[in-house]
Parts: C-alpha cells; structure tokens; sequence
C-alpha cells in the first residue's frame, strides 16, 4: 500500500450526542458504520453500576480514564485505577462494576468493526 494524502471519503467528526446511548452517559461506537475496524463503549456509570457478565467472540481492552473499575475475567478479579489498562481474550466471561465513590469512565475497545454480545442471563 502506498501512503496518499487522499483520504477515500470526507474525514467527519461523529458528535459524542449521536452515539448516546438512551438517555444515559455511555456512548457507543460501532466501527462499521465508520469505516473503522474497531469499535468501543465509552462508559460513564456511577458507583455499583456497570455490565453483567458476558462474553465476545474477539479479545476488549478496557482503560480506565476515571475512578476505580472491580473487573472480573473469568474466575479471577482485578481491581483497575484511572490510567490502568486491562484486556480480556476472546471467548472469556468477563463484566465490570464501578468500585469507587464517584464516576468511573472506561473506553472499552473491541476488537472488531461490530459489537457481539452473549450475556450471561439471556
């Protein structure tokens, strides 16, 4: 491949609004729908909240931008602070709480360019 200064479509911003999810703080990113081959939650929950257990067919990597994260992978328990990076592979049962006592902001990054799913109590 050849480097070009002739990006294939018009570079756009995508306004934090528009991947909101409901009305609620945490927006999401699907990366095929931008021509991106990642995609990512950024998460923005208050103390006790965050994502049952679930899985992916594809490894995520989490960074902790604010606050304390109880992170589970698989059987084991990790606490992650602001600045910490944690990732999970493919296939592993996995979920995150806010530990902390005030907001925790996580941009979860999915190796992928569509977000999959399974939770545990479907």
């Amino acid at each position: 491949m050849a480097p070009t200064m002739t990006p294939p479509s018009e570079p756009v911003i995508v306004p934090g609004d528009a991947l909101r999810i409901g009305s609620g703080r945490t927006r999401r990113f699907v990366g095929r729908d931008h021509g991106s081959g990642i995609s990512y939650f950024y998460v923005d929950n208050d103390p006790g909240e965050g994502p049952g257990l679930h899985w992916h067919p594809y490894a995520e990597t989490w960074v902790v931008i604010e606050g304390t994260a109880r992170i589970t992978i698989g059987d084991h328990e990790l606490v992650a602070n602001a600045g910490d990076t944690s990732t999970v592979p493919a296939g592993v049962w996995h979920g995150f709480k806010n530990a902390g006592t005030g907001p925790l902001r996580v941009l979860c990054i999915h190796a992928s360019d569509v977000i999959v799913q399974t939770w545990a109590e479907e």
